[in-house]
């Protein structure tokens, strides 16, 4: 008993150290918010050059020499922030709810107000790191999500309202050393010793629950290849990897785990399952004519081993939204 109110205690001190930290970093970019649009009125008034900013930086330098981290090119950087982001009130209060370097990163890497809010809600979410959140962009996750959006099956999308951003269309495996060719088994051995980074690639609110999940139905056994809960959407996720191109009986098998999930292992308090059919390559009118009269909510992507030619998924992202 008295145990746990000792760890009563360690609670309440973690959260207020955490409410501190957060009220820091969004003082901080407040103030970078305010000094980037003095030096934006300043110049936009033409009573300061490039040259008073790079004064300001050596006055501050000289004046108050334990300040850091304003040097002129981070001065330029804060006059680029509230730049960027003074004509789209709706991201300005998630700014302030990301850190400085990711804030860097997603206004100084992304293009449209869209990705930049799809950023934004996801380093708060995630609570990406830095090299994280670089990793997330460079595998273009922004483009992947929007076309996984846009072909979510129709089930899928009625049981699951809230689904949007939580699957892709495609997913990046490019931590894997695998042979060539590899087998299924390689590939599912891969992903267990690197569970950190595909969570990451799946997301963090995917709790691993097992790989080669058994299910006993009659007297006949059958294993799962990897087997996921998903906090947001309260239910199973089955993932089946196939070592090569999409076929339609892929679907019979994952259906048949779906079912067996729904009727044995899932909890009264949880949604209906969502099987994941991944494959190195898909034919979408296959897909598309494969899944049309699945009453299951199943979804098939594919996964690379090297990160993907942005400009074409870009294209591809366009070609589905027109």
């Amino acid at each position: 008993m008295i145990q746990q109110q000792f760890t009563d205690i360690v609670h309440l001190i973690k959260q207020s150290r955490s409410k501190a930290v957060a009220a820091v970093n969004t003082e901080m970019i407040n103030l970078y918010w305010n000094i980037g649009q003095y030096i934006h009125n300043r110049i936009q008034t033409a009573e300061w050059g490039k040259s008073v900013v790079k004064q300001l930086a050596d006055f501050l330098q000289k004046s108050e020499p334990d300040l850091k981290g304003f040097s002129d090119a981070n001065l330029w950087r804060m006059r680029q922030f509230y730049e960027v982001y003074k004509d789209t009130p709706k991201l300005a209060p998630l700014v302030r709810e990301i850190n400085w370097s990711n804030n860097l990163i997603i206004f100084a890497r992304c293009k449209s107000v869209e990705e930049r809010e799809f950023y934004l809600v996801l380093s708060k979410s995630e609570n990406y790191s830095k090299r994280e959140l670089e990793r997330q962009i460079s595998s273009s996750l922004f483009e992947r999500t929007m076309i996984g959006n846009s072909k979510l099956a129709p089930l899928v999308r009625e049981i699951h309202t809230e689904l949007s951003n939580t699957f892709k269309d495609s997913y990046i495996f490019d931590f894997l050393n695998l042979p060539d060719p590899y087998s299924e088994n390689e590939l599912q051995q891969g992903l267990m010793k690197q569970m950190k980074n595909f969570i990451l690639e799946l997301g963090k609110d995917f709790i691993f629950i097992d790989q080669e999940y058994k299910l006993q139905v009659g007297n006949s056994d059958f294993y799962i290849d990897l087997l996921f809960y998903h906090r947001g959407l309260q239910c199973l996720v089955a993932f089946e990897l196939k070592a090569d191109k999409f076929r339609p009986e892929h679907l019979g098998q994952l259906n048949f785990y779906l079912e067996a999930l729904d009727r044995d292992v899932k909890k009264l308090h949880e949604n209906p399952s969502i099987g994941i059919l991944l494959c190195t390559d898909k034919d979408s009118k296959v897909v598309e004519y494969a899944l049309n009269r699945s009453m299951s909510s199943t979804m098939v992507a594919e996964y690379k081993i090297q990160l993907p030619d942005k400009k074409l998924l870009q294209q591809k992202m366009h070609e589905l939204l027109e």
